[in-house]
């Protein structure tokens, strides 16, 4: 009886740690984007509207940049083109001004260029290799985290890279429209990592 009573401590024990665990992984975690207004975001030299619960990049060259700056963050957010070819679009992270003669930041961006769907541009060893589907729903998962990223792409571990030399500043939806086409964007979270 005594094993018996021990072993449900010890679950107990466990079940609550995990429960605390998970307490301070939702503390940390916030919803970028309500589904409804563009509270928490900038819109810069472009057109961009709520439609249907997600961001829409009507258009314009330019970008929907987040109000705050993160250092270490996992960003999540759901994205879909609208263009039927030739789409272009990205996440831009870790950028704290745009140039005055540009539409877009200098770095660093994770690409949603058609064919190069979730590569980080300037970094070799980070293209992707997991399939996205054109026109559906796909799904990014970027954790940064010091010097280093990574992406998920659909569940799937894509690339890591190390080099990163700005380590704070906005993250971005990328509005490339007059070439690029439209884009939706919709279950955008952020975590905030030690």
């Amino acid at each position: 009886m005594y094993a018996t009573l021990r072993l449900i401590a010890t679950f107990a024990f466990a079940l609550l740690m995990t429960s605390v665990g998970r307490a301070n992984d939702d503390a940390n975690t916030a919803s970028l984007f309500d589904g409804k207004t563009l509270e928490q975001w900038t819109v810069l030299r472009c057109d961009a509207k709520v439609q249907d619960g997600a961001i829409l990049l009507k258009g314009g060259n330019g970008v929907v940049q987040t109000e705050q700056q993160y250092a270490n963050f996992v960003f999540e957010c759901e994205w879909k083109t609208l263009k039927a070819d030739k789409w272009d679009s990205g996440i831009y992270f870790r950028y704290t001004s745009i140039p005055a003669n540009r539409p877009w930041p200098d770095r660093y961006q994770v690409n949603l260029g058609e064919g190069m769907e979730g590569n980080l541009v300037g970094f070799k060893e980070a293209e992707n290799r997991v399939e996205v589907k054109p026109h559906a729903w796909n799904q990014f998962v970027l954790t940064v985290k010091g010097d280093t990223a990574e992406l998920k792409v659909n569940g799937k571990q894509a690339w890591r890279a190390k080099g990163l030399k700005t380590l704070k500043g906005f993250i971005a939806l990328q509005a490339e429209v007059p070439l690029g086409g439209q884009f939706l964007f919709r279950n955008i979270r952020i975590t905030k990592l030690p």
